[in-house]
């Protein structure tokens, strides 16, 4: 029997500068949990990090990157529970001292976006309850109450001749996907 494989995107490594400062920045600014560490061949040091019990790792981290290492990742996006989380983040983040590049809407999801101490760009976002046709970015404001931009962001989002209920789309990716729902 011929099977139909449909990989899932469970974790990412990625080799830093210094990463004791990574370490620090993705437990205690992004809330990762390190579930192991040690010493791999070329001195290199090696963090494992998860916030899923069922993952053993979810992210990674290497030391070891040259100076002049490019940087293969357009973006690295971490999707938290609600509004409030990215609020949340988006403070964490400013404190730690990171500049905030932007906090947007996509229509589909609330976002933040910043670098991390190594330079690499993170988003971190929450599902809306609406999805529209990619890409979209409208600026917003984490100071207004969950209401207003939830009515705000509703209100851009019916503008855009694809608009429909999130779980709409889901339930059309799903046939797309030949996922039976």
């Amino acid at each position: 029997m011929a099977s139909n494989p449909k990989p899932q995107l469970t974790h990412v490594g990625m080799f830093v500068r210094d990463i004791d400062r990574m370490t620090t920045f993705y437990t205690d600014v992004m809330g990762l949990t390190i579930s192991d560490r040690g010493d791999i061949p070329g001195d290199r040091k090696i963090v494992f990090m998860t916030n899923d019990p069922d993952e053993h790792h979810q992210f990674v981290l290497v030391s070891g990157m040259p100076d002049k290492e490019i940087k293969p990742a357009q973006q690295i996006s971490f999707l938290v529970d609600s509004l409030d989380d990215v609020r949340t983040m988006h403070t964490r983040v400013k404190e730690s001292g990171m500049e905030i590049l932007a906090t947007t809407t996509h229509g589909n999801a609330w976002s933040v976006y910043f670098r991390d101490p190594d330079g690499n760009r993170i988003e971190v976002y929450t599902h809306t309850p609406w999805h529209i046709p990619q890409p979209h970015a409208v600026p917003f404001d984490l100071s207004q109450s969950n209401e207003t931009i939830l009515t705000q962001t509703e209100a851009h989002c019916r503008k855009d001749k694809g608009f429909q209920p999130a779980d709409e789309r889901r339930k059309m990716m799903a046939e797309k996907l030949g996922i039976a729902g």
